[in-house]
Parts: C-alpha cells; structure tokens; sequence
C-alpha cells in the first residue's frame, strides 16, 4: 500500500501540472486544439505499475498510457468484402484497435489488418464510414473516464492496409455514439451525453477534413427544448431529402457508472430541421424505457421510421410530418410488440434492408436477433420464432450487408466491470448471418475473437463496417 500510494501521489501531482500546463509541446503544435495526448505518458518502468496498481475510481481512470501492442501478422489477400471491427482490448491497458477481416465465400474470416489507436480503455463503440468510402470514424463510449479523445479516424484509401489518421474531441459533450456520413464529406455524430457525462448531450458536426465545427443545438428555442427534459441522443437517421433529422434518447452516461442511484433511461426523441440544425419537437413514447434506436423506412412516402424502445421491449413507427392532437409535429405509434423476452433486455438495436421492406433488431441480454416483414406496414410478420435458442450471446451492433444478402453482428454491447452497472453476457463473435429470400435468417458463419488476441486479455468487438467492392465501378461503404 505504501508503494501505491507514493505512485498515487506522483499521479496526482502529474494530474495536476498536465491540467495547468500547455500539454501540447509548441516546437510541434496540435492542428487540432480539441484533440489532446494521453494525460500520462508512456515511461518504461513507471507507467506499467501504476496500470497494475491503481484500484477502479469512481467515475474518473487513472489516465495511464496503453500497453506497447504485440506483433501480428496481416495477409496480402485482397477480398471483395471486407469486414471492419471497432475493436476494444480485453484487458483495457492495450491499446483499443480497429480489424480487418475478409468476408468472402473462399477466404471468410481471414485476417487481414490491424491498426491500433493511441490510447487504451475508451470502451469502442460505433463505426461508421465516409460517404467516399476513405476514412471511418469509431467512437470511445468511455474514453471520457480517461480524459482521452473520443472520436478515431482511420485512413482506409486503402481498403486492406487500414492506418489511423487522426483523433479528436468535442468541447462540451462526450460519450460517442451513432454516426451519419454527411453527402459532402464528414460526419454527423450523436454524443450521447455532457463533457461530464450528463444531460444534455450533443449532434456533433464534423467538416470534411474531420474537424468539429459545431455541436447542436444552438439556436434559443432548441437550448430550451434539451434542458427541459433529458437530452441523450444516441440513435441518429437523417432523411436528405425531406430535410430532417430524427435522434433517440436512450440513457444518462453518468448514471451507468458507480456510485448510482439507478440507471436513467429516456423516452424521448427529437425532430430536427435538417438545413437549420434545430429542434422541431420532442416525441415522447410512454415508458419507453431508453429509445435506444431509430431508423427511418427508405423509400416510405412519409418518411416513417421505427424506433427501439427497451424497457417496452417493443418497436414504435415514428411519422415526422403528422401531427399530434395539439398540432405539435410528429407522431409516434406502436408498431409491433416483440414479447415478454424482449422486456427490459438493456439495448435493442436495429437495421433495415433496403428496399424498406425487412427489419431486424438485436436484443441483447435476450440474447436474441428478430426479423420481421414489414412490407405491410399495418401488419408487420415475424419471421424469427421467438422461444427459439440461437447461436448468439449478447448480440448488440447488427448491420445489412451492401449486397442484402446478409446482415453482420457483432456479440458485444458493454462491460463497464467495478466502475459501472452494465455489463452484458457476450461471447465476443461477429457473427455473418444469411438471409433467406422471405427475410428470414440462417446462422452458419462466425468470426472469434477470443482466441486471437489473448496477447492484449481477449478483444471486445462492438461495431462494424462492411465494403463491397465486387464492382469497382460501384462500390458500396457501409
């Protein structure tokens, strides 16, 4: 104890100069003011033992710098699918890493290539690309606890030689979620709470050299509208051409961490003015439990989406442009109810096929994918037989694949371990489900990512990016 209290102290007093300091040498200045160095930096035979050492902290991590990463060998095979898997290390002192996977008939579930990014511990979270197919961004869910950037971008101008390009952060909110490409280039990016991880949280705006150039709302009215009630976007869909946005609330980040007084789930989405970046209306679904997810339906004549709700354990149609009794804009629905064993489930995420006509949603601690038809959407068909036991623990990320031939899921959701109250059953899988011509699914491929990296304490595998690159002329990043 007494040495990790003379390490303790050397931390604190580190803390504490890094906070008063410029942390950024000036011979070499930082083109991005927002994105900052691990608080600590890496020194042989001191950093180590304080990573050993220092006990969890309530909320707040010791900021220690990542373990030096083990050696792997890529291939030179050069699939025309490729898998990309925001990747945390098991043991959360490596660093966090983004991998590469064919996802061809022939070579499926070959590795190909991993980058690591800077910092360890952000506890990744989603992935997403651009609309050129060059870069991807994954966001740290935790890198906050860490004092660390929270937003990662990776060069993949070539598509099987990944290499990280750039972090950043934002100046007053965190927690990193879901993520649109904007069709000009750069992002938008739900951050799902405050810079100290509460309400209200934020739709960050990128430029198309991944800069932040604005976190919304901004405008009175909006401000008003997010400090009435919790603002916690973590879902996002974007309608270009009917110029709106819908963001989903789904839980306080701080609120997740210890010490706590329960979890705080929302029920709650906004409706956004696209071109103004301003809040329409807040739709309400009645106990609802953490709106976890929203989609909106391609092709819908009205724009419909449907959203997650998670203590209900159901799916709501949301209609932007209807109005409510009080003539207040968007309306929402029940759509379908997915039984008893969707209740309460922690996190119920979602894709949808294309031709607006197939849904599939993840229930985790369920431990369950369903399918529903929902060409008709006054009678939406489950496809999936919901007492059945499938080879899936933990299913969280799930995403159509570009072809429509498959949908990718990844068996992980989050593990806060001491410091927090969600840590969800996984069996860190990505798992490469068929689907059936009705749009029902056939489970016969997985990809492990246990056994390879048990040199970094296992790998966490929350999110995922599909290129289908099978006609060069027409690419397709998703």
């Amino acid at each position: 104890m007494a040495a990790f209290r003379g390490l303790s102290s050397l931390v604190l007093g580190y803390l504490a100069v890094s906070v008063l300091a410029n942390p950024i040498p000036e011979a070499e200045p930082d083109p991005d003011p927002l994105s900052l160095p691990p608080l600590i930096p890496s020194v042989p035979g001191f950093t180590d033992p304080i990573g050993t050492l220092a006990p969890p902290l309530p909320v707040l991590q010791v900021p220690t710098p990542a373990k030096p990463s083990p050696p792997f060998t890529g291939s030179d095979i050069k699939p025309k699918k490729i898998g990309y898997f925001w990747t945390a290390a098991g043991d959360n002192d490596h660093a966090d890493f983004l991998a590469a996977y064919s996802l061809d008939d022939d070579t499926f579930g070959t590795f190909l290539w991993l980058v690591d990014v800077p910092t360890s511990g952000n506890s990744p979270h989603h992935l997403g690309s651009s609309k050129d197919g060059k870069t991807l961004v994954g966001g740290g869910l935790l890198s906050l606890l860490k004092v660390q950037d929270t937003a990662f971008y990776f060069d993949v101008s070539n598509p099987y030689r990944p290499a990280f390009k750039k972090s950043n952060r934002a100046l007053t909110s965190a927690v990193t979620d879901e993520i649109r490409a904007k069709p000009d280039g750069g992002f938008l990016i739900t951050y799902m709470g405050s810079a100290a991880g509460t309400s209200p949280g934020r739709l960050v705006e990128t430029d198309s050299d991944f800069n932040i150039i604005a976190e919304h709302p901004q405008d009175a009215a909006s401000n008003a509208n997010i400090l009435a009630q919790n603002f916690n976007p973590h879902g996002l869909s974007v309608d270009w051409d009917k110029n709106i946005i819908l963001t989903s609330d789904y839980v306080v980040p701080l609120s997740i961490l210890k010490p706590s007084l329960g979890i705080i789930r929302d029920n709650t989405l906004r409706l956004w003015n696209l071109e103004k970046r301003s809040i329409i209306s807040t739709i309400t679904i009645p106990d609802g439990g953490g709106i976890q997810d929203v989609k909106f339906i391609l092709g819908n004549a009205e724009s419909a989406a449907l959203a997650t709700a998670v203590h209900l354990g159901q799916i709501w149609i949301i209609y932007p442009f209807r109005k409510d009794a009080n003539g207040n804009q968007g309306v929402a629905k029940l759509f379908y109810d997915l039984g008893p064993k969707a209740r309460d489930t922690t996190a119920i995420y979602s894709d949808l096929s294309q031709n607006g006509k197939f849904f599939y949603a993840t229930i985790t601690t369920g431990n369950h994918i369903a399918a529903l038809d929902i060409s008709d959407l006054d009678n939406p068909k489950r496809l999936d037989d919901p007492d059945s036991i499938q080879p899936t623990i933990g299913p969280h990320y799930i995403k159509v694949t570009p072809d429509q031939k498959h949908i990718v899921v990844t068996d992980y959701f989050v593990q806060t371990g001491q410091i927090g109250l969600i840590n969800t059953p996984a069996d860190f899988k990505a798992l490469y489900i068929d689907i059936n011509p009705d749009g029902s699914l056939h489970f016969n491929r997985s990809i492990d990512f246990t056994g390879p990296y048990t040199n970094r304490g296992g790998a966490k595998p929350h999110s995922a990016v599909v290129f289908d690159l099978t006609d060069p002329n027409n690419p397709y990043y998703y």
